[in-house]
């Protein structure tokens, strides 16, 4: 074995290792496994939710964006603090009313907000469908990064398998207290290589930061700003960013709850929520990464590997087998949390198991089963699943207005206004996605989403109306009382 493989399953051991002893007690119920008996501090919440900020999507993805789309790729930067300032203020309402009600998931809260076990169902089938594929593409991820490192593509299945095995086995001895541990460690590493690399980067190839944006405005002024309506200009930009500050502000991802319900405190929340956006600025590194590859490596590089593929030049084996532990981290964590989220949903809200025993048992099945589908699929079909993936932040968003809706008007909109306005921005999703071709570049969650609220107010509307014509029609076929 190479030192980089060498490395790189050690890092893969290590990370299964702090995982599993993450477990102070034997979990009792489903409450202790998801969500931590609801007793976590600042330290641990703060990880926990800051880790949907460094995933392979940062690692393999944020530099390539750029070598794709230049400074569109930028989108990705303020949407995070956009979110959290919503959540400053709603994050702990979540949390409030989901405690007093013993809530687990985002189905559990809307089926409780609108008492509509329809709408539950709904929920937890939308959030399983639509997890599934991002699960897939840590798993994928993983493996091209020990792909990209090793120059092995049997390296990286082998890895893939070991990696999800070990992933599976502290998610169900540990449960979200294994990810948290866990995470302490893959945002430490991270953050470390990430300072290494995307400094020494610059400095290596063009001799600083500035000497890159010079020869970029001197040969492709273009990459500096977003213009026009074509792929990745303006619309693109605005519409991607404001699609995504919506699924951070709502909570619309079932996997982000866990974490959040998981605090001790409303105020634990509060107080992260003034933090995290600054732990969002780090994204800049591999952004300008991104730039180092576009004049170094050219246009037609592959954009997924630029990162990589610089390190790989300047730095020795052990490094690049470090900078893959990294990397492989921002996989396994965030699918732990995956995994966790989409198995509480689906005993809790899709087959709605009754017995705490039983669903508890199911939970845990389906963890891996769930893992075993995915794995198998990134190996044989990697490709399958692609199509989908693209509906994962664009599809679930189409729940923000139940949840908004939940939280300012409780009570006051109808359970069948959100239904069909869910149902609505779902088929129009799907058509922009699989069919139909979009206007500009415009996100199809943007789309889905103004159609869902529109359908929500018409329904609201005809429900306004019919509830005033009632009384006097049924005022004239009473008559006057004698």
């Amino acid at each position: 074995m190479s030192t980089v493989e060498i490395v790189t399953l050690g890092g893969i051991v290590l990370v299964a290792i702090l995982g599993l002893i993450g477990r102070k007690k034997p979990n009792a119920d489903l409450s202790e496994w998801t969500v931590g008996g609801r007793r976590f501090g600042v330290a641990t919440t703060w990880l926990l939710q800051a880790g949907e900020t460094f995933t392979t999507f940062t690692f393999l993805g944020t530099a390539g964006l750029v070598v794709s789309g230049g400074a569109a790729a930028f989108y990705s930067m303020p949407y995070v603090p956009l979110g959290y300032l919503v959540l400053y203020f709603i994050g702990p309402k979540i949390w409030r009313m989901a405690k007093a009600r013993g809530h687990l998931t985002q189905a559990d809260f809307l089926e409780h907000s609108y008492s509509s076990r329809t709408l539950g169902v709904i929920a937890g089938v939308c959030g399983v469908v639509f997890l599934l594929p991002y699960l897939q593409l840590q798993i994928t991820g993983l493996g091209l990064i020990v792909q990209l490192v090793t120059g092995n593509r049997t390296t990286g299945v082998w890895s893939m398998v070991i990696a999800f095995i070990l992933v599976v086995a502290f998610v169900l001895w540990s449960g979200l207290r294994g990810v948290a541990t866990t995470a302490y460690f893959k945002d430490a590493l991270m953050l470390v290589m990430l300072f290494v690399v995307c400094i020494s980067i610059p400095i290596h190839f063009t001799g600083g930061f500035t000497n890159v944006f010079d020869t970029v405005a001197a040969t492709m002024p273009e990459l500096l700003s977003v213009h026009g309506t074509e792929e990745y200009g303006i619309p693109w930009y605005i519409s991607n960013m404001a699609i995504s500050a919506i699924g951070v502000a709502f909570v619309t991802l079932p996997h982000m709850w866990p974490p959040i319900l998981a605090a001790r405190s409303s105020a634990v929340l509060r107080q992260n929520y003034l933090w995290l956006p600054i732990y969002n600025t780090f994204i800049v590194l591999p952004l300008i990464v991104g730039y180092v590859a576009v004049v170094i490596l050219g246009r037609n590089t592959d954009a997924d590997s630029a990162l990589l593929h610089l390190a790989g030049q300047m730095f020795p084996d052990w490094v690049i087998g470090i900078l893959a532990v990294a990397g492989i981290t921002t996989a396994m964590v965030p699918s732990a949390a995956l995994l966790i989220g989409i198995s509480t949903l689906a005993s809790r809200n899709v087959f709605r198991i009754k017995s705490d025993r039983h669903q508890f048992t199911a939970t845990q099945l389906i963890v891996v089963v769930a893992t075993g589908l995915s794995l198998l699929l990134a190996i044989v079909m990697p490709d399958l699943l692609a199509n989908l993936l693209l509906l994962t932040f664009s599809g679930l968003d189409q729940l923000a207005p139940a949840i908004a809706a939940a939280i300012f008007f409780r009570g006051r909109l109808s359970v069948n206004s959100i239904i069909a306005g869910i149902a609505a921005g779902l088929i129009v999703v799907i058509a922009y996605t699989f069919w139909l071709p979009l206007p500009w570049a415009i996100s199809e969650g943007i789309i889905g989403l103004g159609v869902n609220i529109v359908i929500v107010a018409i329904c609201e509307a005809v429900r306004a109306g019919v509830g005033r014509s009632t009384p006097s029609a049924s005022a004239e076929a009473v008559g006057p009382r004698a």
